[in-house]
């Protein structure tokens, strides 16, 4: 006997798979949304990172270098070349003021600078930074111009003052002095030649390259020169070179003002006992011109090739604090009339910067985030004061 019953069917209706798709799909776009978010946080977080360690790594050089200024420069400034021409307004001078390194090639020193500080700011001397997200200037601070800051100080690793050019010997104290070094002054060219058993001068001893500064010092008072050549144990400094230090007939300030006298012949003899100091002169100002759309610190060791030292960095600012014993002027972007760079005691530096690139976080508009540093740097050399003097 036969009987026909249905078999049993197992399986998904139409609606169950609508319905279960449905919920799959809920599900996936709650994943997706949720990697994109943990995306977006994580690129919010390494930008930040690496925009914080921009900045300080940044400061920190800037606070290395100013901390260091004046060390072993003389009270006042190093002189310069100069000629007064009895002025107390710019123009001072009858001749031209010496190159100071700026974004791009030169411009120059303070026009009735005499002396070159240990400190000279530079107030809107940077470049204009346009950020890629406002018309002008930067978001804190529209159409704003970055400045610009130059330090001296002496290199007292070199030992190239150890001892004297041109030391005479000596019986009484016995000394054997430095008989081989000397200092010629040939029409405009200044040739030093270095004694090897006082100072070694090359790859076994002191490394001089064509660049670096050279304080001059002895009883007649300093001169700043550039060194143009080196061979052996002798340098040269001619005339061209980029800060106009060399070969100048200015009235005060050049390397005639060391020698005995107005009228001597330029020879050896001239010269009373002379020792020689490098000296460090160092620039930092933005650059947006090496790297576009990027904006780099620069730090720039004489006229030397700038050396990057931070990056997407958009705004830099400088201002200064007096002291003279009476208004003592604080939070100064230029010089007070009546004060000198040398009052200068304590620098207020203001670094800004932005991510590399626009980063989204959620549903919010694609955003540069931005951050800034400050400091004040006390200058170690400069600060002391004596109030009794």
């Amino acid at each position: 006997m036969n009987s026909n019953g249905r078999k049993t069917q197992y399986g998904f209706t139409l609606v169950e798979l609508m319905i279960a798709m449905a919920v799959t799909m809920v599900i996936l776009y709650g994943a997706v949304a949720a990697f994109k978010d943990a995306q977006q946080t994580n690129q919010v977080i390494t930008q930040s990172a690496d925009m914080t360690e921009n900045l300080r790594n940044g400061i920190n050089f800037i606070i290395q270098d100013v901390q260091q200024a004046g060390t072993g420069i003389p009270t006042g400034g190093i002189p310069i070349p100069y000629t007064s021409n009895g002025s107390t307004t710019s123009p001072c001078g009858t001749t031209a003021p010496i190159n100071r390194p700026v974004l791009g090639g030169s411009g120059t020193f303070p026009q009735c600078n005499s002396v070159l500080p240990a400190v000279e700011p530079g107030n809107e001397m940077g470049p204009p930074i346009t950020a890629p997200d406002a018309s002008t200037g930067t978001v804190q601070n529209p159409s704003s111009i970055t400045d610009e800051i130059t330090v001296l100080y002496t290199d007292n690793t070199s030992l190239l003052e150890a001892k004297p050019i041109n030391q005479p010997k000596t019986t009484t104290p016995p000394n054997p002095g430095c008989p081989n070094g000397s200092l010629t002054l040939s029409g405009t060219q200044l040739t030093l030649t270095f004694d090897s058993t006082c100072v070694n001068i090359g790859t076994a001893g002191i490394t001089i390259q064509v660049g670096d500064l050279i304080m001059l010092s002895n009883s007649q008072g300093n001169a700043l020169v550039y060194v143009t050549g080196v061979s052996g144990q002798t340098l040269t400094f001619a005339q061209g070179d980029p800060f106009k230090l060399n070969g100048r007939s200015d009235t005060t300030g050049t390397v005639k003002q060391l020698m005995t006298s107005s009228t001597c012949s330029g020879a050896p003899a001239c010269w009373p006992t002379t020792t020689a100091t490098r000296i460090w002169m160092i620039s930092y100002y933005l650059d947006n011109v090496s790297s576009p759309p990027y904006v780099r610190l620069v730090r720039q060791v004489n006229f030397n090739t700038p050396t990057p030292v931070g990056e997407t960095l958009e705004n830099l600012q400088f201002t200064y604090n007096f002291v003279d014993g009476a208004t003592n002027p604080s939070n100064q972007a230029i010089v007070p009339t009546g004060n000198s760079e040398s009052q200068i005691r304590t620098v207020n530096v203001w670094l800004g910067a932005r991510t590399s690139y626009q980063v989204r976080q959620g549903s919010s508009k694609a955003l540069f985030a931005r951050n800034n540093l400050m400091t004040q740097i006390s200058l170690r050399s400069m600060a002391y004061v004596n109030k009794y003097q």
